[in-house]
């Protein structure tokens, strides 16, 4: 199973990015998907899940600016990013948990990461 992230930039603050994640391979069954993100020098933190059902969760911190969306019929996640902060800066990497055809349990893949950079 691959996660192939895309969509990250610099952009001023208040301003927009919308990151896409699509999800390859062998699936068999996509679980939950979501967003983590990184900045220099701090721990991954969760930024927001969304369920097969499209129930969504956000960290606190982007709750109101942030959403996430998804499309079952494509394997692909959304992350529309608005009213951006210079602290919304950081790697942002998609994050799934799927099952293979065969596997009894499903495990968790990690997209490889894509900048986001908010600066004026």
């Amino acid at each position: 199973v691959q996660l192939q992230a895309s969509g990250g930039g610099l952009v001023q603050p208040g301003g927009s990015l919308r990151l896409t994640c699509a999800a390859s391979g062998n699936i068999d069954r996509l679980y939950d998907m979501g967003w983590y993100r990184q900045a220099p020098g701090k721990q991954r933190e969760l930024v927001g899940t969304v369920t097969s059902g499209s129930n969504t969760d956000y960290a606190d911190s982007v709750k109101g600016r942030f959403t996430i969306s998804r499309d079952n019929a494509k394997n692909t996640v959304y992350l529309q990013m608005n009213s951006l902060k210079v602290e919304d800066t950081a790697v942002y990497y998609c994050n799934a948990f799927a099952r293979r055809p065969g596997d009894y349990l499903s495990r968790a893949y990690w997209g490889q990461g894509t900048q986001v950079t908010v600066s004026s």
